[in-house]
């Protein structure tokens, strides 16, 4: 592997090789870091079988631990999921460099010329779960904005993350573009996550990925700043005037289509004035699919093949095919639903009224909030970033899938010509 890289032997090595590298990163032109990207793409394609390869010794250490089905499909990668990754990196060499990028400006009466530019944060870390995904998602948005980024992407995935740091870190030296900017720390475990977590002044933000616990491990111990990304436990309200026909389809869509990502639906919510018309035609095509339905009382009487929902049934992000469905009283009661329980990720409204739409967006306090569509659209790359970071579910600085402006910064910066202050 690369000189540079192998000769950082410690943690503090890596970091400071990181440091020194987010330096030369942000005077990269869009062109360098353009033609650091399409080496990636060109590499992890190239490299699909070797990715395949190690990924599968991931998998099968996962089957063997009793690894969740839900998790097992977040760390698989497949040689069609390694093609995404390509197309992915390459979509991003489409977008706008958001670096130099003036945000706002104006010359003020004494003649000084005044702008607010976007600029690289410099190092950012990354802390994440069984996604070999992230790795590459994380490690282009970084490059395209100028950051170098140190990966701590987890012992389940840790021999696929690994092959695919190495492909990384080869593209960029082929293009003469320090490899050290992308690092993994998955060697040192859990004193890494630590190590990272504590490296203020190294590290300019954190970002993690996974579960609550992890998440909020980060958020609690971290003394670098954290751009928090939370779990999902996502709502749909079926409305009254709601169609039966897009019910059915959104709701089945939002549940079914990838059930163990974070914006999958967990918790539907159903007017009562439309639960008889609703819930038999909904759940039916949910149970077709093997949806196991835990449902509240007057739910369970439209639709007795139902489990009856336990008491902390509203509150569980189950990333697998179990969804909780509650029959409520209104409007009114569904925002008060997602209000106390909702994650603040994403929430759906399905209704043919204009004023509850309305309402809805205006008073639900999540990332995203949809009005008829299905809550799988809450993605970086659907949105159109390319890949993201991640779905922020903060309100600080960034919100909702984070893309390349999401990773800059910005500085003023004042230009006179003698100017001094009276």
């Amino acid at each position: 592997m690369v000189d540079s890289v192998l000769a950082a032997h410690t943690i503090a090595d890596k970091l400071e090789a990181a440091r020194s590298a987010s330096r030369t990163l942000s005077t990269l032109t869009t062109f360098q870091k353009n033609a650091a990207l399409e080496a990636i793409a060109r590499d992890v394609s190239a490299h699909a079988s070797r990715i395949v390869e190690a990924n599968e010794r991931d998998l099968q250490r996962g089957r063997d631990s009793g690894m969740a089905e839900g998790l097992q499909d977040r760390l698989r990668l497949s040689t069609a999921r390694i093609e995404q990754l390509s197309a992915a990196v390459r979509d991003i060499i489409d977008l706008a460099d958001p670096v130099g990028t003036v945000v706002r400006g104006s010359v003020l009466p004494n003649g000084l010329s005044v702008s607010q530019v976007r600029v690289p944060f410099g190092v950012i870390g990354a802390i994440y779960e069984a996604r070999p995904n992230v790795t590459i998602d994380i490690a282009a948005l970084a490059l395209k904005s100028g950051n170098a980024v140190v990966l701590r992407g987890g012992s389940a995935a840790e021999n696929s993350n690994r092959i695919l740091v190495e492909i990384i870190q080869s593209a960029l030296h082929s293009v003469g573009v320090e490899p050290a900017a992308v690092q993994t720390i998955d060697e040192f475990g859990r004193d890494g996550a630590k190590a990272l977590m504590q490296a203020r002044g190294y590290v300019d933000v954190l970002i993690p990925r996974g579960s609550a616990q992890l998440i909020q491990t980060v958020v609690q111990e971290s003394t670098v700043p954290v751009i928090e990304t939370g779990a999902g436990i996502v709502h749909v309200f079926l409305d009254e005037s709601a169609d039966t026909s897009t019910a059915i389809e959104i709701v089945h869509n939002a549940k079914v289509q990838r059930p163990s990502v974070c914006n999958s639906l967990e918790t539907l919510l159903v007017h009562e004035a439309a639960a008889e018309r609703l819930i038999p035609a909904v759940l039916a095509r949910l149970a077709e699919s093997g949806v196991t339905i835990h449902a509240d009382e007057r739910a369970r009487q439209l639709f007795p093949d139902a489990l009856a929902a336990e008491d902390d049934a509203w509150s569980v992000e189950h990333l697998s095919l179990d969804i909780a469905v509650r029959v409520v009283a209104g409007l009114d009661a569904a925002i008060d639903h997602i209000t106390k329980y909702s994650t603040k990720h994403t929430e759906s409204i399905i209704t043919n009224d204009l004023a509850n739409a309305d309402r809805f967006l205006a008073e639900v306090d999540s990332a995203v909030v949809m009005v008829n569509a299905s809550t799988r659209f809450t993605d970086g790359a659907e949105f159109g970033f390319g890949a993201e970071v991640g779905i922020s579910t903060q309100k600080l600085h960034a919100r909702g899938p984070m893309g390349l402006p999401e990773l800059t910064s910005t500085k003023w910066v004042v230009r006179g010509s003698g100017q001094v202050r009276s």
